[in-house]
C-alpha cells in the first residue's frame, strides 16, 4: 500500500474542485480526510448556531463522499497542535496536506500545526484554494497590495483563471477501525449550538452545486436589475456554501463563464459581469485581511481609531431585537434572528444606521452579525462593515443611508417590510416606506416610536467626523 497522506479539511467541505485534495491524490491513492473540530474557535463569543448547524451537515456529507471514494474522514477533537501530530503518527501517516486561509488565528495554527508535524519527520504541504487569485498575485505596479477595490477589480479581471481541479476517482482505504482519538461526528447540539429553523440552503456540496445551477439558470441574467430588492429572489444565496467551500470557486467561476457564453443581449452580459464583480469584492476583502491583519481588531483609517461612540447599550438592543422604529431596518434585524442570514442591501441599510444613525461603534454590529450569520466570514463581514462605517479601505469617507429613501427605491411595495413585521401589514404603504407612521397606528400595532431622528443623528456624525480629521 502506498504513503498514506492525511488531507486536513479546514474551509473546503467537499471532494471536488479541491486544489490541495487533487494534489494529494496525484502523490498517492491512500489518502484520508481528516477534520478537527477546534475548542478555541467554538469557544468564542461570536459564533453562531447557524452556521455550526451548516457546517455540520457540510461535514455529514464530506463523510459520505470519502466512504463512497473507499475512504473515511476522521473527526478529531481537540486542539489542532496536539491531535492532528498524534494522529499522524498513529497512523504512520507521511504527510499532511491542507489548503491555507486568511485569517489571523488560522494562519498562527497552521504555523504551530506545520512545526510540530514537521518536529515529528511529517511532510507538510499547503496549497491556495479558496481564491481564483491568491493573497500577492494581484498587486499594484510598484508591487503593493490593493487598498481599493475598483483597480483591483481592473486587475483581477485581466488575469487568467484557473481550471477546475481534477476530481478523485477512488481513494484506498484505512486498515485501522478503530482509532484512537477519533471520533463520531457530532450534532450541532452535542457541542452546545441550537438551532431549530431551516437553513436557507441546505449543507453540502450537492446543494451547493444545484444552487448555481439554479442561479445561473436565469437570476444571473437578471443580477444587476434585481440584486437590490430585498423581496425579490435575486442573488446566488451561495455565500454560506462559499464560506465553508461546499462548493469550489473555480467551478463557481466556471458557472459565469458559461453564462456568459450564452448571453443573448448586452444587457445579460452586464448582469451577469456584477455578479463577477461580486465574487471580486469577496476576494478583495481577503487579500486585505491578509496583507493587514490589524483590521480584525479595529479601524483602518486614522480618524475612526478612537472615534467617539455614542455606545447607546439600549439603542443597541433595540437595533438588534428590530426594535428601532424604523421599519427597513427592524424588518432586516428580524430576517437575520430568524433566518441567520440577511440580504446584503440590508446589511448596508443596517450597518450605516447603527454607525451613522445611532452613532455605535461598527464592532459591536460586526460581532452581532457573526453571532447571528449563517454566512458569517471574517473578511467580508469585516470588509463590509468598515466599507458601511467609512472606518476601512474606501475613497469615500462618509457613505450616510437614509432609511427611508432606502426604502422608498428598494422596497416600494413594502413587500419585504410587511414579510417581517406582520404587525404593520395593515399600515399604508407609504407610511410604511417613508416611515412616517403617526402615533397612535404605532400605538394600536404594538410599534415603538422611532428611537432617534435620522437628521439630527446625521448632522451630529458629520459634526463628530469633522471633528475627528481636524
Amino acid at each position: 500500500m502506498s504513503d498514506l497522506i492525511l488531507f486536513w479539511h479546514r474551509g473546503d467541505l467537499r471532494v471536488s474542485d479541491n486544489i490541495g485534495l487533487s494534489v494529494a491524490r496525484q502523490k498517492s491513492s491512500h489518502i484520508a480526510g481528516l477534520f478537527c473540530i477546534d475548542k478555541d474557535i467554538l469557544s468564542r463569543d461570536d459564533v453562531a448556531p447557524a452556521r455550526v448547524k451548516y457546517m455540520i451537515g457540510c461535514l455529514a456529507e464530506l463523510e459520505q463522499s470519502y466512504q463512497s471514494l473507499g475512504s473515511k474522514l476522521l473527526i478529531v477533537q481537540g486542539k489542532p497542535v496536539k491531535v492532528i501530530p498524534q494522529l499522524a503518527k498513529t497512523l504512520k501517516a507521511k504527510a499532511v496536506y491542507w489548503n491555507l486561509d486568511v485569517e489571523p488565528y488560522s494562519k498562527k495554527r497552521d504555523r504551530e500545526v506545520a512545526t510540530a508535524l514537521e518536529e515529528n519527520e511529517i511532510t507538510v504541504a499547503t496549497f491556495w484554494d479558496k481564491l481564483l487569485h491568491y493573497p500577492g498575485e494581484v498587486l499594484t505596479q510598484s508591487e503593493a497590495p490593493y487598498k481599493v477595490y475598483t483597480p483591483f477589480w481592473r486587475n483581477w479581471n485581466q488575469q487568467a483563471k484557473p481550471a477546475i481541479a481534477k476530481n478523485l476517482e477512488s481513494l484506498q482505504g484505512l486498515e485501522d477501525t478503530d482509532i484512537e482519538g477519533v471520533i463520531k461526528l457530532p450534532t450541532a447540539e452535542l457541542l452546545g449550538f441550537k438551532w431549530d429553523n431551516p437553513l436557507l440552503l441546505k449543507p453540502g456540496e450537492k446543494a451547493a452545486k444545484e444552487q448555481l445551477e439554479h442561479f445561473c439558470d436565469r437570476s444571473i441574467y437578471e443580477y444587476d436589475e434585481q440584486r437590490n430588492f430585498p423581496w425579490v429572489n435575486g442573488t446566488s444565496l451561495l455565500s454560506a456554501a462559499l464560506k465553508f467551500g461546499a462548493i469550489g470557486i473555480r467551478t463557481v467561476w466556471q458557472a459565469t463563464t458559461e453564462a456568459l457564453t450564452n448571453c443573448r443581449s448586452d444587457e445579460a452580459k452586464e448582469n451577469i459581469i456584477t455578479w463577477q464583480k461580486e465574487l471580486a469584492w469577496r476576494e478583495f476583502y481577503q487579500h486585505c485581511l491578509h496583507f493587514f491583519p490589524e483590521l480584525e481588531q479595529g479601524a483602518y483609517r486614522k480618524e475612526f481609531k478612537e472615534f467617539p461612540w455614542d455606545n447607546n447599550q439600549s439603542h443597541f438592543q433595540a437595533w438588534c431585537e428590530g426594535k428601532t422604529g424604523y421599519p427597513i431596518v427592524d424588518a432586516a434585524m428580524r430576517q437575520l434572528n430568524e433566518t441567520g442570514w440577511m440580504h446584503n442591501r440590508c446589511r448596508m441599510i443596517v450597518a450605516s444606521f447603527l454607525t451613522k444613525d445611532l452613532i455605535i461603534d461598527w464592532q459591536w454590529g460586526e460581532k452581532y452579525f457573526m453571532q447571528k450569520l449563517f454566512d458569517g466570514d471574517l473578511a467580508s463581514n469585516n470588509g463590509g462593515w468598515q466599507w458601511s462605517a467609512s472606518s476601512g479601505m474606501d475613497p469615500k469617507p462618509l457613505r450616510i443611508f437614509n432609511p427611508a429613501s432606502q426604502a422608498q427605491k428598494f422596497d416600494p411595495e413594502a413587500e419585504y417590510i410587511r414579510e417581517w413585521l406582520p404587525e404593520l401589514r395593515s399600515i399604508d404603504t407609504e407610511c410604511l416606506v417613508t416611515g412616517k407612521i403617526t402615533d397612535l397606528e404605532r400605538y394600536s400595532c404594538n410599534y415603538p416610536q422611532k428611537i432617534v431622528d435620522h437628521k439630527v443623528q446625521q448632522r451630529k456624525f458629520k459634526e463628530l467626523y469633522k471633528q475627528q480629521k481636524e
